[in-house]
C-alpha cells in the first residue's frame, strides 16, 4: 500500500529555501511484506561540502531512531531532491513516525510528521 504526505509549505518555499536549515516537503511510504520504504523530498541549499543536508532519520514520538538515510554529497543544483531508505521494520501498532533532516551546519530541522496507512 502506498501513500503520500504533502507538507503544506510550497507557498512558504522562497522562505525555506533561504533558511538554510534542510526541510522535509513530503514523504511517500510503501509497505511491503512486513518492512517499509521511505521516499523522502527534502528541500537545502548546499552550498558544497562544507554545509549540506547530509542525512535524514525515521523517529517514533518518542524519539528512538527506526533508519537513518545518510546523504554522502551535496546536492547543489539540485533542489529539491528525493532519496529512499527501504527494509524499515516498525513498531507493531506504529501508525505515526517523524522524519527529522540533518545538516553539517544547522543540524537537525523540523521534523516532518507522517501518518502511515493501515498495511
Amino acid at each position: 500500500m502506498k501513500s503520500t504526505t504533502l507538507a503544506a509549505v510550497f507557498a512558504a518555499l522562497p522562505v525555506i529555501a533561504t533558511a538554510d536549515i534542510p526541510t522535509i516537503l513530503a514523504v511517500d511510504t510503501t509497505h511491503t511484506a512486513g518492512t517499509w520504504r521511505f521516499d523522502v523530498a527534502l528541500l537545502h541549499t548546499d552550498t558544497g561540502w562544507d554545509h549540506y543536508a547530509n542525512g535524514w532519520g525515521i523517529y517514533t514520538e518518542d524519539g528512538i531512531e527506526l533508519g537513518y538515510r545518510t546523504l554522502a554529497h551535496p546536492h547543489v543544483n539540485e533542489h529539491p531532491f528525493t532519496r529512499s531508505l527501504s527494509g524499515v521494520t516498525l513498531p507493531e501498532g506504529t501508525t505515526e513516525v517523524f522524519i527529522l533532516p540533518h545538516d553539517l551546519v544547522h543540524g537537525i530541522g523540523p521534523r516532518f510528521l507522517v501518518t502511515l496507512p493501515t498495511p
